[in-house]
């Protein structure tokens, strides 16, 4: 919609100076959906990214696509990228599914390796924190005989098979919807009939093997729809990322669905909003100048590439709960945010990288 357009090109020209956010609810109150506010507020207020230093065209790549493969290598300078702050990865199963620090921005790094056999064609994919430790967290691969996109995640970067011990989650691309089981869907645009979704898992059991209690059961993390682009090759992605809202306590609710018609996608198409959050990917705003859709990615993100985007709640565009985007042919930044943990944020980031996108 053009209102949102022109936020951002208001956010886009204000990029180099203070932002304005006495009136802004608490972010982490963004996310809440049950219970009362959280109570510690001093660490809301660290959760404002750093006002970018300009917001230069090098700092804000555009997002159209880019087959010119070695042109950014020598613009690419590591100083530029801020380091990671420390974070404290104790546990690392623990560390991977706990949402991030409230006021503190994970700052990570995706590593792209084709080398081998099949690894044209399923590459494998690390994630590590971007700091001088290079911290390893998660490693991500396309499954082979999967009827859909179906990606593993593990928490160990030699062992990506599903019964392994290190198996952490999986994003799995989901059959088109027929239109009957979207009589209720409010609107056209919601059902995206056309477009590509995806569902992220975490490592529990499938609900045919629930035990008593259901405490087994696998919870949903995250789903992600790639709206149809109608202006085919030319236009930027349009993203909705769904996810479990936060209790009054900042911890994720659990969603285990029982069957396929009570996940998370269902829920939002179904406008059953209770206990989940709605995030859209940021809009991009023309540059005339370079003639092309631009974020500002305050120097963490180099390159041109359709796979840039930045994650952001409606009610407060300026908190980014997420971005990622091109350093390097096979190198990416990801950086994320509370409310989201490293794999929703990998999985989510995984998705952009699968050829099947109906938005393209």
């Amino acid at each position: 919609p053009a209102a949102a357009a022109s936020s951002d090109e208001e956010d886009d020209s204000d990029s180099s100076t203070k932002p304005i956010r006495s009136e802004k609810k608490n972010p982490v109150s963004l996310f809440q959906t049950g219970g009362d506010p959280p109570k510690e507020k001093k660490t809301k207020k660290k959760a404002v990214p750093k006002p970018a230093e300009a917001g230069s065209a090098e700092e804000s790549p555009e997002l159209r696509n880019s087959n010119r493969k070695g042109k950014g290598r020598k613009a690419k300078k590591k100083e530029e990228r801020p380091p990671s702050p420390t974070v404290d990865v104790d546990n690392l199963e623990d560390f991977v599914l706990r949402p991030a620090p409230q006021g503190l921005s994970v700052k990570c790094r995706v590593t792209r390796d084709k080398r081998g056999m099949d690894r044209g064609l399923y590459p494998t994919y690390y994630l590590h924190l971007d700091n001088d430790k290079k911290v390893f967290l998660l490693a991500g691969r396309k499954r082979k005989k999967s009827k859909t996109s179906n990606y593993l995640i593990s928490i160990d970067p030699t062992d990506l098979s599903r019964g392994g011990e290190n198996f952490i989650g999986k994003l799995r691309q989901e059959p088109p919807v027929l239109a009957p089981a979207l009589t209720r869907v409010s609107s056209v645009s919601r059902s995206n009939l056309m477009g590509t979704k995806f569902t992220v898992f975490d490592n529990g059991a499938n609900p045919d093997r629930a035990n008593a209690d259901w405490s087994n059961v696998r919870q949903e993390l995250s789903a992600v729809v790639y709206e149809t682009n109608v202006l085919g090759f030319k236009g930027p992605r349009k993203m909705t990322v769904i996810i479990p809202g936060m209790n009054a306590d900042n911890e994720r609710v659990p969603i285990r669905p029982r069957n396929d018609n009570d996940g998370l996608l269902m829920r939002w198409q179904n406008r059953n909003m209770d206990n989940i959050i709605e995030l859209h990917n940021k809009a991009p705003v023309w540059n005339d100048e370079t003639q092309s859709y631009v974020l500002n990615f305050h120097g963490r993100v180099t390159h041109a590439s359709v796979k840039n985007f930045q994650i952001v709640h409606a009610d407060d565009p300026d908190y980014i709960v997420m971005q990622f985007g091109r350093v390097a042919d096979d190198a990416f930044t990801m950086d994320y945010n509370y409310p989201l943990c490293a794999v929703q944020a990998f999985a989510i980031a995984l998705s952009s990288f699968d050829g099947k996108l109906a938005c393209e």
